[in-house]
């Protein structure tokens, strides 16, 4: 096994941020980091794989290691033709969901349908498609019918799924799994908070997962999936800090009902 790093652009959505592509790519290569590129910027239309933005992507990430996740606006052929193009062009692999491929999660794969002819085009460009982590059994179901597809294993998702625990998804996954989304959240909600929270994913699941990984000959990517904080979450987290470790006094008692962070739909 083998494991390479990169950071999602999602790192990068704050509202406060203003960086340029290129300095994107020269903070995170300055740190010895490569990039996971995200379709859009977030809050724009303007999809970043589409032929016009070829030149500026391929400056921008010149002696990078890249990868890219899939269109998410529900791709047709010619546009999943041009994005894998674009993943050739950058020797990059593309991480995409069932839904990306024409599959609702939950829904049964047609193996003569819309993904086996994007399966095919990324056989014939070379390019590596890696599944993202979904319902357990649909993804399952739809590698088992393309034996070309590789698996995304997504931490945060394993940790939120109530049917399978985390180590089912590494134990059904591992085999397969040249690429890792490595993000945590506190069971509730996808947050794509950094690993290593307080009273996220346990310590021994990374272990578990880390020993998992290293009993097959895989070369795997390993992005850092993060989104900045929002103020739900900067709340939670220092009210844990306060009041779970330094033992403050009068801890704010919830509020019956249902609690919705708008923050969280921005």
């Amino acid at each position: 096994m083998h494991i390479r790093y990169v950071v999602s652009t999602m790192v990068f959505w704050g509202r406060e941020h203003h960086l340029s592509f290129e300095q994107e790519c020269q903070f995170l290569q300055s740190l010895g980091l490569g990039v996971e590129l995200w379709p859009n910027i977030k809050g724009q239309d303007d999809c970043r794989y589409a032929r016009r933005n070829w030149p500026r992507l391929t400056a921008g990430t010149q002696g990078m290691l890249v990868s890219m996740r899939s269109r998410t606006d529900r791709p047709t052929i010619e546009q999943w033709n041009e994005q894998i193009e674009c993943a050739k062009l950058l020797n990059a692999h593309i991480v995409a969901d069932s839904e990306d491929l024409g599959i609702p999660d939950g829904t049964e794969p047609n193996g003569n349908g819309f993904i086996a002819e994007v399966v095919k085009l990324a056989e014939l460009n070379d390019v590596r498609l890696c599944l993202e982590t979904g319902t357990l059994p649909t993804i399952k179901e739809i590698a088992r019918r393309f034996e070309s597809l590789c698996y995304c294993l997504d931490t945060g998702y394993a940790n939120l799924d109530k049917d399978y625990t985390f180590r089912q998804y590494v134990d059904e996954l591992a085999p397969r799994v040249t690429h890792l989304h490595l993000t945590d959240n506190y069971g509730f909600d996808d947050d794509h908070l950094p690993p290593g929270v307080h009273g996220g994913i346990p310590r021994e699941n990374w272990d578990y997962l880390l020993e998992a990984l290293g009993r097959y000959d895989n070369d795997i990517v390993g992005s850092l999936e993060m989104c900045p904080r929002t103020p739900g979450v900067m709340i939670r987290q220092a009210g844990e800090y306060i009041f779970d470790i330094l033992k403050w006094p009068n801890r704010p008692q919830k509020q019956s009902g249902e609690i919705i962070d708008t923050y969280n739909k921005n």
